[in-house]
This record gives C-alpha cells, structure tokens and sequence, in this order.
C-alpha cells in the first residue's frame, strides 16, 4: 500500500469532501548506479567550475542584504556560513562547494544569470492549504490530453464517514460527463488540477498551464503542410483506421525496451554473476559475547573427547 502523499478535502459548493492522495502510477524504469571498471561506487561532488566568459554579474555586483543588528552583511542570497577560502584551501576550479552554500541560478538573459538563495525561493513558495476549492465544471473531452501531467487516486477518508459524499460527487460527475477544476499544493508548488470519475473513484489530475502548451505553428514551419489531401486519399486512410480498430487494453503494450534490458540484466547476473558488497572490517567482538562462545566451544569439544573415549 502507497503512502498517502497529502490529506485534506475537496470543497465543491458547501460540500467538504475529506479524501487522501495516492499516486495512481508507478513508472518502473530501470534505474543504474554508476561503478568504476573494479565494481567500486562512484559518486557525484558539488564542485566549482571555471570562470564563465559573460556570467551576469561577480560577487561584487551583488546587493548587500540587510544584516540582523549583531551580524555582518553578507552577498545577497549567500548562506549564512559562506566565507572566503582559507589560504591552505585556494578557490580552485574543483573546490568542493557544501550542500548550504549552493545558489540558485536563473539566467533572464544570455550570459546573464541571477542568484538566489535557497531560503529566498523557499519564502516564495506557496502556502500549503488541505483544501481543494472545485472553481468550475467542464466537459472532459474539451481538455486536449497535452494538458495532463500525472495522475493521482483521491480516496475518501473513512474515519471521517466521507464515503457517501465522495460517492455522490463521483456518480454526479461520471453522469453529467464533466469535471471539476481546482488547484492544489502538493510539497512547495500549486498545481492546477482535474478532478474526475473512474469506475467509482475519484481521480485527480494534476494539469500543465495554459501557457505551458506549446503552439503547434511554432514547430510547423509554413512549408511543412503542403497541398490539402484529396477526398481519395482521405476514404482511403480513414479505411485504413476502420481496420486497425480495436478496444484499448492497455496490457497489450508492453514496455519492450525495459523489456528487453531486464533479459540482458538476468542473463549477465546468469553468467558473470553480481557485485557483493565488500565485507567490513571486523570490529572486535564484545568481550561479553567473546566469552560465551568459547566457553560453549569448550564444552562442545570436552563433550566430543567424552564420546570418542566412550566410544
């Protein structure tokens, strides 16, 4: 069972309809860890690169933050722990950079970038609220399916006693064939969100912007569209689809190339075998526990002596 990734109500008119948030898909990509040629880990550094010919502006561009009375001003944005490199620790190009030191870059322009700290783009993050306010009513098949961007299970909080409720609003909707539209904040960034029927339950979908949506002019250059097709050629292509029709099922479309990276990743483990994490370093038995056994080994091996003399 998922864990619920946020609880709260969906608010249509003065019905409050207390649900939890499950995701309604689990990706199953083949995920890789990066090993040298030996079988040993590799891992990633924050490092600094070099100079950029053209970067926005340096450290001394930069505004001074307004300091608390007992602190010293410090380069806007910067973490509160940044200082200048210790002379033992020159500002090479490779210097390892700590996990609170790392700015935020956004470049508005080429060749110019603008720094935020992370606590200056956490200050603007969105206010989490445990309501989802239903602002309209739409007919689904108006929304193009470009617009959706994942998919999560709404799921009525049974301690609540939601489940006639969630009930009525999945049968009202999946009868009047529409769906409602809201917004949500799910961890720092609100969503636009559709709220919809599926066999019973409610489902919601998180939605791209309006302005996310790419135009299709801009990718169709105005020669890429020739000449109309003929009413021919349109009979025959629509013959074509009639025969390829089918009833959509899902599990007949298979992921082949995970299929097939699975097979290989089975046969390899198969004839090579697999890496073993490498045995650690002993690191002394508690005295305690020492002593317990060998006191059991002696009486094991003075039992053995017992027999064989018996014997």
């Amino acid at each position: 069972m998922p864990q619920a990734i946020w609880t709260g109500s969906i608010s249509f008119g003065l019905v409050m309809l207390p649900v939890k948030l499950y995701p309604a898909t689990s990706p199953k990509r083949v995920r890789f860890h990066e090993f040298d040629g030996s079988g040993r880990r590799i891992r990633h550094r924050r490092v600094i690169e070099e100079p950029q010919a053209g970067f926005g502006f340096g450290f001394d561009d930069l505004p001074i933050v307004a300091p608390a009375p007992d602190a010293p001003p410090r380069v806007a944005g910067s973490s509160p722990s940044w200082q200048e490199p210790a002379e033992d620790e020159p500002d090479r190009a490779d210097r390892p950079v700590a996990y609170q030191d790392v700015m935020l870059g956004y470049e508005v322009a080429p060749g110019e970038t603008v720094l935020l700290s992370r606590d200056e783009v956490r200050a603007l993050a969105p206010e989490r609220s445990r309501t989802i306010e239903i602002e309209d009513f739409v007919d689904l098949a108006s929304i193009d399916p470009v617009h959706f961007e994942k998919s999560y299970y709404a799921v009525p909080q049974r301690e609540a006693g939601a489940e006639r409720a969630y009930a009525l609003l999945a049968r009202a909707m999946d009868d009047a064939r529409m769906v409602g539209i809201g917004r949500i904040v799910l961890r720092t960034r609100e969503h636009l969100a559709a709220i919809r029927p599926k066999d019973g339950a409610i489902v919601l979908e998180t939605l791209f912007h309006g302005d996310e949506i790419r135009d299709t002019k801009e990718l169709l250059a105005p020669t890429a569209v020739a000449e109309e097709p003929s009413q021919r050629e349109v009979t025959m292509a629509t013959q074509l689809i009639e025969l390829l029709r089918a009833a959509w099922d899902p599990s007949r479309y298979g992921d082949r190339g995970r299929e097939r990276l699975l097979d290989a990743i089975a046969a390899k483990a198969k004839d090579a075998g697999t890496i073993k994490p490498a045995e650690a370093e002993p690191t002394g038995a508690d005295v305690s526990d020492l002593m317990e056994t060998l006191r059991a080994s002696v009486e094991a091996a003075k039992a053995r002596a017992a027999e064989e003399r018996a014997g």
